[in-house]
């Protein structure tokens, strides 16, 4: 059995390429949240503003990580009814919207087959068609209930935030930002890619979207205005035995693996809506190319990139003219018109 698995989140969905941001000079920082390395370059607000933001996003980790036995969701897992704080219940509320709205194909409940499968431990396994079977009646968001702040599930059932959680801290992130007065700031939450503001310069930011064969490049750039940008790729985690590769998205209606040609697949989400940008992206990845094609042609708030195994790269025309191939790369480009 062959293992791999992401080490540097900087390297897993989103290389970020930023030009020239003028004479001022951000602050940086860089710290490990989320597993995962995050860094964020601040334009006005100094050191203190980038301390408060990573504070938050160390608050929202120890709230949302299903492994902390610390954490709320670990207790609502464990305990199957719980009284949460109004920011992991306003999660969770938002991600039970999310969850219908994607036509299931995003579904927090799917964590006891992630579990299963050893995504969470490294400790990888093939489950058999029964215990399979067992985990499909597990999963549904409908085992979810609540009242306000107090939520239950089924006994069966086990969620988990981990899709959202780089998404609300960039909403979380951004809204603390526009607060204290940020001119711009670049935040790449490992591979959530928060834009705000405006550069000193007057440019626009430029986004790489990282190549699924060798993650530490990119395949081709975006250059966007703010918005929030996230990618998911079945190279991020994922094992591999007798031949075939088998990687961390899971189809909520098989609790399988998906292996459907996709490679990775990159939504851009404007304003405050990086949840739905994570939830999205993995919701996009397990629907395949012709039912996310019909899911944005019904929707159209949102772009996407969308990589297949035969190196076709679909874009939507939104941002279809702010894309650009890189060197070296023979990739087919369609574009997919509202």
């Amino acid at each position: 059995m062959m293992i791999h698995g992401a080490i540097c989140a900087l390297l897993l969905t989103l290389c970020a390429v930023l030009a020239s941001c003028g004479s001022a000079q951000p602050a940086t920082s860089s710290f490990e949240a989320m597993d995962t390395l995050m860094s964020l370059k601040i334009y006005g607000g100094g050191t203190v503003l980038g301390e408060k933001l990573q504070s938050r996003i160390e608050a929202l980790d120890a709230s949302l990580d299903a492994t902390d036995e610390n954490s709320e969701i670990y207790r609502l897992n464990t305990e199957k009814t719980a009284s949460l704080s109004d920011e992991t219940a306003d999660l969770l509320t938002e991600s039970l919207t999310l969850c219908k709205q994607l036509d299931g194909a995003f579904d927090i409940t799917v964590y006891p087959a992630v579990q299963a499968w050893g995504f969470t431990t490294g400790d990888y396994r093939i489950p058999d068609e029964n215990e399979l079977k067992t985990l499909v009646e597990s999963i549904g968001f409908n085992h979810v209930a609540y009242n306000g702040l107090n939520f239950s599930l089924d006994d069966d059932a086990q969620i988990d935030l981990g899709a959202v959680a780089k998404g609300y801290a960039a909403d979380v992130c951004r809204d603390i930002l526009n607060q204290n007065g940020a001119q711009a700031a670049i935040l790449n939450l490992g591979g959530t890619i928060c834009l705000c503001g405006q550069k000193p310069d007057g440019s626009r930011f430029t986004v790489g979207v990282a190549d699924p064969d060798n993650p530490a490049a990119c395949f081709g750039t975006l250059t966007c205005g703010a918005c929030t940008v996230a990618t998911s790729g079945g190279y991020e985690r994922y094992f591999e035995q007798d031949g075939r590769r088998y990687i961390h998205i899971l189809d909520p209606a098989t609790a399988e693996p998906v292996d459907n040609g996709i490679l990775s697949v990159t939504i851009v989400a404007a304003d405050r809506n990086g949840t739905f940008a994570d939830a999205a992206s993995t919701a996009l990845f397990v629907m395949g190319l012709d039912q996310a094609t019909k899911y944005y042609q019904n929707h159209k708030d949102f772009d996407f990139i969308i990589l297949t195994d035969d190196y076709d790269l679909f874009i939507t025309e939104g941002i279809y003219n702010d894309f650009t191939l890189g060197d070296g790369y023979d990739f087919t480009l369609h574009k997919i018109s509202k």
